[in-house]
């Protein structure tokens, strides 16, 4: 299987696996969260239009920006574009209550499992790291070892997500109500982090002369020069 289709492959895994986080945080381990209508399927359209416009467009930009073709998707760009969407959709129904508590887990999750995604596609997904000798270093198929960045992504968030049900299962009510914004906080400082291993941080390009947790991961359907960076000490 190629790169792409195993990356789409893992992410429709990562939204089944969201998914059944959600239901087994609702039903089985019957957490309440606070009233939010997130059954109602004009409500689940606004987030799921949102965050699919949102990761296009953000992760097309950052390729063109960068003077590259293509069509790409973003994971930050999906994460606001869900947000807007939200919002959007609470103004016009009138809703003044936070809804994202409940999707706190589902978020850590999905990303857990579409970063291992990332990591399996390879060099054509360019998400990889910078080369490094650290003895976990690993080859993405062109003779140099690489900071494997999309397992520290998902280790990261794994962490928080064991965090955020030991929390929850004590009943700890402000990770219970604040748990979308602990989840998106951590996200954003975790990325920005992760950024300075990114084999795509260069200088001369508009969207990477600084880490930002703005960028997205560019492989899906996109055209990439294909230069091959150099081990350091060898430029």
């Amino acid at each position: 299987m190629n790169g792409t289709l195993l990356h789409l492959a893992f992410d429709a895994i990562a939204w089944v696996a969201a998914g059944l986080s959600l239901f087994w945080l609702a039903r089985r381990a019957d957490v309440r969260f606070p009233p939010a209508p997130t059954a109602d399927l004009t409500y689940l359209a606004a987030l799921v239009f949102g965050a699919g416009l949102g990761a296009v467009v953000f992760g097309t930009a950052n390729l063109w920006l960068s003077h590259q073709g293509g069509v790409a998707r973003s994971i930050e760009g999906a994460v606001a574009g869900g947000i807007v969407g939200v919002e959007l959709f609470k103004r016009s129904a009138g809703i003044r209550a936070r809804t994202g508590a409940r999707f706190a887990l589902p978020l850590a999750v999905g990303i857990v499992v579409g970063r291992i995604g990332c990591f399996l596609a390879g060099l054509e997904d360019f998400t990889h790291g910078t080369p490094t000798s650290l003895p976990w270093g690993h080859d993405f198929g062109d003779g140099i070892l690489r900071h494997p960045v999309q397992l520290y992504e998902s280790a990261a968030m794994a962490g928080f997500a064991i965090v955020y049900l030991l929390r929850v299962r004590r009943n700890d009510r402000f990770v219970i109500d604040n748990g979308f914004y602990l989840a998106v906080g951590y996200y954003g400082l975790q990325r920005f982090l992760w950024e300075f291993h990114q084999a795509l941080w260069r200088a001369d390009r508009p969207l990477h002369a600084v880490p930002s947790p703005v960028r997205g991961h560019r492989g899906l359907c996109a055209r990439h020069d294909r230069h091959r960076a150099k081990p350091e000490g060898s430029r």
